[in-house]
């Protein structure tokens, strides 16, 4: 059987909540634990259940869902956050990536896709909104400097798929020293504060791919 994965869901729309947990709940192996109606509530639940992944709103009060991410990931490091929000808007975007979210999925996406957006970011994967990624796909065209080589590609589809410094390196037979190096150069060739954001905008440039080989 597959292992349950344990959600607390963040909305401050009562009727959004019943919506978003009905069509989580249709997939056996997820299961919200928890639901909050802001963001400080969002939090409490999150320290309380400690669940896998952590499903938020960006417009909550008493604290956004950009702040919740921030805190969760400096304290629950091993929790995933995923955004789910109507907001497409860039700056809502960057100060996502920036403050560590594993995924940005709008809430026009099909029920499937949201579905399956929340087992990445489980399993340590970064998601883009497809409608976002293309966006930024045309904008990092135009900035993009340098092309990351070969060996810090290989690198970073390693990390887009959930693997940690010291398994990369085990994998490819060289240092995390030596793969943080790489990631270093990556992030700045891709102009990315972050893995997530660099996975993101690598995937938006089809310089690397998320799918399962």
């Amino acid at each position: 059987m597959n292992e349950t994965i344990r959600i607390v869901l963040a909305d401050d729309h009562a009727v959004v909540r019943v919506g978003i947990r009905q069509f989580l709940e249709q997939a056996d192996d997820l299961q919200v634990v928890a639901e909050a109606d802001d963001g400080e509530a969002a939090r409490a639940l999150i320290a309380r259940h400690r669940p896998d992944v952590a499903v938020l709103d960006i417009q909550m009060p008493r604290q956004s869902g950009v702040a919740v991410a921030r805190w969760t990931r400096e304290n629950y490091p091993d929790v995933g956050v995923l955004i789910l929000t109507a907001y497409d808007d860039d700056p809502y975007v960057t100060a996502v990536l920036q403050a560590g979210a594993h995924g940005y999925v709008l809430k026009t996406a099909a029920p499937e896709e949201i579905i399956q957006a929340a087992r990445d970011v489980h399993e340590g994967k970064s998601v883009l909104d497809p409608t976002i990624a293309r966006r930024q796909s045309a904008a990092a065209d135009k900035a993009l400097v340098e092309t990351p080589s070969d060996r810090e590609l290989e690198i970073l589809a390693l990390v887009a798929k959930g693997y940690t410094n010291k398994a990369i390196g085990v994998q490819l037979g060289i240092s995390d020293r030596t793969v943080q190096g790489h990631l270093a150069r990556t992030f700045a060739k891709l102009e990315a504060s972050g893995r997530a954001e660099a996975v993101m905008r690598a995937v938006s440039l089809g310089l690397i791919s998320t799918g399962e080989t």
